[in-house]
């Protein structure tokens, strides 16, 4: 069960990878907003990560912005589950490859 104030702070982020440069912020929101990426993200089988903390970092960039630097760590490690438990491995994902984004 989520409490009230759990339930207005929820966000979700959904991120962009081309396998050449940094990800990008590809949608962020709030409350139904929110609801509606997570949504989308289930109706393409697109892996889910839930982290509060991590999505309300991501969710003060810009639309198409990179992420930070410091959070290449972090992004690589959650990025490499994702290609993992859909099957994929570094040598399906080369840089230029047809368009396959990767969700938070």
């Amino acid at each position: 069960m989520t409490s009230e104030t759990e339930q207005q702070s929820r966000a979700a982020v959904a991120l962009k990878y081309d396998g050449e440069k940094a990800p990008t912020i590809s949608a962020t929101g709030t409350h139904e907003l929110a609801e509606e990426i997570i949504r989308i993200a289930r109706e393409h089988n697109v892996p889910l990560y839930e982290n509060a903390e991590l999505a309300s970092i991501l969710a003060r960039l810009s639309l198409n912005e990179e992420i930070p630097e410091s959070l290449y760590r972090v992004i690589a490690e959650i990025l490499a589950f994702a290609f993992h438990i859909r099957g994929l491995t570094p040598e399906d994902r080369k840089p230029g490859a047809p368009d396959d984004s990767v969700n938070q």
